[in-house]
Formats: structure tokens, C-alpha cells, sequence
């Protein structure tokens, strides 16, 4: 990696996170629904025929990204206006029958009301973590599960959010017994769905009712998730064991995803795929955060950066799939917010 070149290019990554946040807005807010399109262009806003529940709790933690690094009122103007539209759009509530939608969306609400002091966030958080919370079962050993309708199957994107989100609910308001689930869902996790030999994360495991694990399944953010409850159960415990297990999954990650001559994150389609990488940085920036934090999480992300705004960026700041290839046609709001996490998460590591 050219080490000259990324002290060179750019001086800041604040004016790049700003104008794919101004994308975003211009591109993508649709007043009449209080919410994202989920496409550009889409006239009258006739693209939007599924609602992608999950797109739009990444894209309340976007929005918290903008506020906490600029403090700007109008990223708390919007986040109030998404919470109602949503809120409307989810029939009145905020449950649904996929647990790992939840967990993102609880996300989301709870570091926007860490942000703002909004207390219906933080009582969208708490509603929603209480109804996570029954997605425990004994079916292959413990786990939440994946979705209302299928108890038996258990998948990291279900199991590594309910960690992150339980260890932050601890921080916030200090109940014991949020850190004992944060820990349980993690531990249940290490064991069930970690490479033993590499610390590579598997997606999930029972999918097929056949108790076989989906080692094929290779996807950034299984390993973002993980990094990112490790992280948060080292902040809060101090622990080295989970500072350990991070670092080690951030290797094996690197080694296994990325192109070995300039460490790119893959193409991992558009659709929800489209917000893989995104989350995968968004937790390796949290990785690269910590002081004593041995890797080169840093590097890396701000090399995925400086490809997506030097090759990948559309006009205006638009972002397609891949991240060293300017987009063509329709994109996706999860293509995009993805691009945002990445430039938000540069601009967080600015300096170290």
C-alpha cells in the first residue's frame, strides 16, 4: 500500500463524507413519504414498492454519522421527519417478524437518541430490544433467530447485532442485565458460527432445517458485525480475550474478502448485498478506533475510500455496487448509504 499517496489524497475526508451526504439528501429524500427512495431516479416516487425496513435503520444511523461529526441541525431536522415517516409506513410501530431487522433499527434509533436526547428514540430502542429478546431459543444451542417464522435458524447477521446493541444499551443506562445478554449472544456466537482455526465468521447455520453451517456464504458484514461486538464487550469489560477475537477476525476477513494488491472490499451485488461493505467498514473504523488496537484497519478503509471517490464515484456523488467503478443506470439507496458509511467512517479516522 502507497503509504505517500494516502497522506497526499485527500487532505480531508470531511468534504468528501459532506457532499455523499448532500447525495443522499438530494437524490434520495422523498417529502411526501417522509422517507428514502429506494432508487435514483424514481419520478413520483413510483420506485418505491417494497419497503427495505433494514436499508432505512443504516440509514438513520447515516444521518447520526452527519450529526455527530458536524453537529449541523438539519441532520436531527431529517432524523425527526424519518422517524414519523417510518414509524407510519410500519403500520404505527416499530416491531416486525426479522429479528436482524430490528437489531439495526433499534441501532439506529438508540445512538440517534444518544445524539439528540430525543426520548422516542430511545423508547423505539427499548421497545424493539424487548421483542428481540424472544428471539432466544434452545434450537441449536442458543441464538436468537433469524426471523419470527423460521425459530430454528440462526445466522450471525441475527446474533452480532443483538450483541452490539445490548453491550450499548449497557453503556447507556447501565442495566446489568443487558451486559449478561450482550455477553451470552457473543459467547453463543464464538462458538457456534467462528472458524475455530482462522476466526473467519460464518453467515448462519440450520438454514435447511439440516443443522449444516453456510461456510460457502462469505459476505463482509458477518465479519463487520462480529469486529463490532467484540469491540464494544472489550470497551465495556476490558477484557483483552475480545480485543484478541477482533483482530483475529479482522485478519482473517482482509486475507479472505480483499483484493491482495490493493486490500478492496468485493462487489457484493446491489439489494441488501449492496450494504455489505458498508457495514464492514463502518466496525472495522470502531476496531481501528481503539488505542491499542494492533492492525491496519485504518489504512485500509481510507484505501477503500480514496478508490470509491477517485473510480467508483457517479456524478453528484452517486455510488453503485462496486467501489472502483463508476456507476450506470438506476442506484440504489443501499449502494449509496453504503458509500456513506465508508467516506463517514474515513472522515471519523481522520489522524490516526
Amino acid at each position: 500500500m502507497n503509504e505517500t499517496r494516502q497522506e497526499t489524497l485527500p487532505a480531508s475526508w470531511q468534504t468528501q463524507a459532506d457532499e455523499a451526504q448532500q447525495a443522499l439528501e438530494r437524490y434520495f429524500w422523498n417529502p411526501a413519504i417522509r422517507m428514502y427512495n429506494i432508487q435514483t431516479p424514481c419520478p413520483d416516487g413510483a420506485c418505491n414498492t417494497i419497503f427495505h425496513y433494514w436499508w432505512m435503520a443504516h440509514a438513520v444511523e447515516a444521518l447520526t454519522d452527519g450529526l455527530e461529526r458536524t453537529g449541523e441541525r438539519r441532520y436531527a431536522d431529517r432524523l425527526s421527519e424519518l422517524y414519523d415517516g417510518l414509524l407510519a409506513r410500519n403500520g404505527g410501530s416499530w416491531p416486525n417478524t426479522l429479528y436482524d431487522d430490528m437489531e439495526w433499527m433499534a441501532i439506529g434509533w438508540l445512538r440517534a437518541y444518544r445524539a439528540t436526547g430525543e426520548e422516542r428514540y430511545k423508547a423505539a430502542a427499548l421497545l424493539l430490544w424487548a421483542d428481540i429478546q424472544t428471539g432466544w431459543n434452545e434450537h441449536m444451542g442458543g441464538g436468537i433467530a433469524w426471523q419470527k417464522t423460521q425459530l430454528d435458524y440462526k445466522n450471525t447477521p441475527a446474533n452480532a447485532p443483538a450483541a452490539i446493541l445490548a453491550a450499548r444499551l449497557y453503556d447507556a443506562f447501565g442495566d446489568p442485565e443487558d451486559l449478561a445478554w450482550a455477553r451470552k449472544i457473543y459467547h453463543w456466537l464464538r462458538e457456534a458460527l467462528v472458524d475455530p482455526a482462522t476466526g473467519f465468521v460464518w453467515d448462519g447455520m440450520n438454514r435447511l432445517q439440516d443443522g449444516a453451517i453456510d461456510k460457502e456464504w462469505k459476505f463482509t458484514y458477518c465479519q463487520g458485525v462480529y469486529i463490532g461486538a467484540a469491540v464494544e464487550l472489550y470497551r465495556l469489560t476490558g477484557d483483552p480475550q475480545y480485543q484478541a477475537d477482533a483482530e483475529r477476525t479482522w485478519r482473517a476477513a482482509v486475507e479472505e474478502l480483499t483484493r491482495p494488491d490493493d486490500r478492496l472490499l468485493p462487489l457484493e451485488g446491489t439489494g441488501d448485498g449492496g450494504l455489505f461493505k458498508g457495514i464492514f467498514a463502518r466496525y472495522a473504523g470502531q476496531l481501528a478506533l481503539l488505542p491499542e488496537a494492533r492492525t491496519d484497519a485504518a489504512q485500509v478503509i481510507r484505501a477503500n475510500a480514496r478508490m470509491l471517490w477517485e473510480q467508483g464515484r457517479g456524478e453528484g456523488a452517486l455510488f453503485g455496487g462496486a467501489w472502483d467503478e463508476r456507476p450506470t443506470g438506476d442506484i440504489e439507496l443501499s449502494t449509496q448509504l453504503s458509500g456513506v458509511i465508508l467516506l463517514e467512517t474515513a472522515a471519523l479516522l481522520e489522524g490516526r
